[in-house]
C-alpha cells in the first residue's frame, strides 16, 4: 500500500436557471446566441449604472443550502472582488465574502460525509476564446453577469472516484431542485479542484488548484495525474509548489497557469450599491415547504419498494430517469425491479449510444410500464424485448407491436413439438455430442428453434423439451 494519501476539496460553480442575470435584466439563457447580444450597461460595467439583486437566484441559493443541510444566513451581503482580466468588464466581480448565503452543510457519499464549507452567490465572467494561430483573443460578454452558485467543500475527499461521485450527486440535487441544468457540456456546471498529497497521519501538504474542469471525467483524470505527480515529487525529496494549474485534456497532464493568489490580492470590500439581504423565518419556511423529494429520499423509497440498492442509486441520482421512473411506477402493477432493470439496461444503452436524455425520446412512462409488464408476465422473450425496444423508444405501443407481429411468447409444447423434433432430426452430430455429456452443445439446437419462432419460443420450455427428447437434463 502507498504511504501517501490524497486530500481533495472541490469548488463547484452552478449556472442558475433564472430568466435574467444576477444583477440586471439581460436574459441569462445565452447558450447558442450570437456573441455579445445579451448585454446591457449594467453587465458591461459602464459608469453610473446600479445593479439590482436577482431574488430568484437568492432563493435558489437558499434551496441548495437547505438540501445540503446548511445553516442559512439570516443576514448576508455582497462584496466586490477585484481582479484585472479581460473577461471581467468592471475589473471586479460581485460575489460574497465573509457572509455567504449558506455554511456548514454536508453530503453523504459512499458512506462518508463530505462537509460543505460554504455556498455563496456571485456573477460569472465573460468568455475568452483563443483562435489557434491567431495573434489575438476574442471576448463574448453574453456570460458576463450570469448568476452563479459557488459551493466549496472541506478537504474531505480522498480519491478521484469519490470526487466524481460527489459531483454526480450535486448535479442530481441541483436538477431535482430545478435551480440549475447542471450540464457540464454546456458550461452550466464547472469545477475547480484543490489537491495535496501527504504521508498518512501527517499534516496537510502543499495544495495546488486545478481550474475550470468541464466534465466529471476531466476531474477524475486531472486528480489521478496530479496525485501521481505530487507523490513522485515527495518520494524524490522535492517539495510541491503552490500554484494554479490548468488541465491539458489531450496531453493528459496539468500545467502551471500562475502562482496562486492570496485572499488579500482580491481586496474584498462590501459593494456600496447593494443593500444587505435579510432572510426572515417566513421566507425560509416558505422555501422549506416547497422542497421536493431529494435524491437520497428517492433512494430510500426505491429500496423500500423492492429495488436493489445498486439500481436504486442509479435512478435516484439521475434526475430525468428518476422522474420518468416515478411516472412509470404509477402505471405499473408489477415488481418495481423489473422497471428498474429495463431503465438501467436496455433504455440506458439506447440513450448512451445516441447521447440523449430519456425526455428527448418519444418513450412514454405508460409504454415503458406496458413493456415491462409484457416481460414480467413472460408474454415476450428477451429476444423480442431487444427487438422492439428501439421502436418503443420512438413512441410505438409495445402491446400493439406484439399483437400485430405475432411476437407473443410461445410456451405451448404441443405447438413447439414438431419444430423441436425436426431440429433434432436435422442435427444428428449435435445430438450425439449432447448425449455424450457435452450439454453446452445443446445451444446449437436451441438457436434454430428460436430463429424459426422469431424469438417467441420460451427458451426454458425449449430446453426442457430438448432434454426430455434426448434423455438428458439441460
Amino acid at each position: 500500500m502507498s504511504a501517501f494519501e490524497a486530500v481533495v476539496g472541490l469548488e463547484i460553480h452552478l449556472h442558475l436557471k433564472t430568466r435574467s442575470k444576477m444583477f440586471c435584466g439581460c436574459a441569462a439563457d445565452y447558450f447558442g446566441a450570437p456573441p455579445n447580444t445579451h448585454t446591457c450597461p449594467v453587465c458591461l460595467g459602464l459608469p453610473g449604472v446600479l445593479p439590482v439583486v436577482n431574488a430568484q437566484a437568492v432563493e435558489y441559493g437558499i434551496l441548495l443550502g437547505l438540501a445540503l443541510h446548511c445553516q442559512i444566513a439570516p443576514w448576508t451581503q455582497f462584496h466586490r472582488k477585484s481582479y484585472y482580466y479581460p473577461d471581467m468588464p468592471k475589473n471586479y466581480q460581485i460575489s460574497q465574502y465573509d457572509l455567504p448565503i449558506a455554511t456548514g452543510g454536508y453530503l453523504e457519499v459512499e458512506g462518508q460525509r463530505v462537509r460543505i464549507r460554504r455556498i455563496h452567490l456571485e456573477e460569472d465572467a465573460a468568455k475568452s476564446t483563443h483562435p489557434e494561430g491567431a495573434p489575438y483573443s476574442l471576448i463574448d460578454l453574453n456570460r458576463a453577469g450570469a448568476p452563479l452558485i459557488e459551493m466549496v467543500t472541506e478537504p474531505d475527499i480522498r480519491s478521484p472516484e469519490q470526487a466524481r461521485t460527489f459531483l454526480s450527486h450535486i448535479r442530481a440535487i441541483a436538477q431535482t431542485l430545478g435551480v440549475s441544468d447542471a450540464n457540464p457540456e454546456e458550461g452550466k456546471m464547472r469545477a475547480d479542484v484543490n489537491v495535496s498529497v501527504r504521508r498518512v497521519g501527517e499534516p496537510l501538504g502543499t495544495k495546488v488548484e486545478i481550474k475550470n474542469l468541464n466534465s466529471f471525467r476531466s476531474v477524475a483524470r486531472a486528480l489521478e495525474y496530479e496525485i501521481r505527480r505530487q507523490q513522485e515529487l515527495l518520494r524524490s525529496g522535492r517539495g510541491v509548489a503552490q500554484a494554479t494549474l490548468g488541465w491539458d485534456e489531450a496531453a493528459g497532464k496539468t500545467y502551471v497557469m500562475r502562482l496562486k493568489e492570496e485572499e488579500a490580492d482580491y481586496r474584498y470590500f462590501p459593494d456600496p450599491d447593494l443593500p444587505p439581504i435579510v432572510v426572515d423565518e417566513a421566507w425560509l419556511n416558505r422555501l422549506k415547504a416547497a422542497m421536493p423529494e431529494l435524491p437520497a429520499q428517492k433512494y430510500a423509497r426505491y429500496v423500500e419498494a423492492g429495488v436493489r440498492p445498486y439500481d436504486a442509486e442509479i435512478l435516484a441520482y439521475n434526475a430525468s430517469l428518476a422522474r420518468f421512473f416515478d411516472q412509470a411506477l404509477q402505471a405499473y402493477e408489477g415488481n418495481p425491479q423489473t422497471l428498474a432493470n429495463l431503465l438501467n439496461t436496455g433504455v440506458a444503452e439506447y440513450l448512451n449510444e445516441r447521447g440523449l436524455e430519456v425526455q428527448e425520446t418519444a418513450l412514454t412512462p405508460l409504454n415503458l410500464a406496458r413493456l415491462a409488464g409484457l416481460f414480467e408476465r413472460r408474454e415476450i422473450t428477451n429476444r423480442v424485448l431487444d427487438e422492439i425496444l428501439p421502436e418503443v423508444m420512438s413512441g410505438a405501443d409495445p402491446v400493439r407491436l406484439v399483437e400485430e407481429r405475432g411476437l407473443r411468447a410461445v410456451a405451448d409444447e404441443e405447438a413447439l413439438r414438431p419444430l423441436v423434433e425436426r431440429v433434432v432430426a436435422e442435427n444428428p452430430k449435435v445430438v450425439e455430442q449432447v448425449r455424450a455429456g457435452n450439454l453446452k452443445a445443446a445451444n446449437a439446437l436451441v438457436g434454430p428453434i428460436m430463429k424459426a419462432t422469431r424469438g417467441t419460443a420460451k427458451a426454458d420450455v425449449v430446453k426442457r423439451m430438448l432434454g426430455e427428447l434426448l434423455g438428458v437434463e439441460l
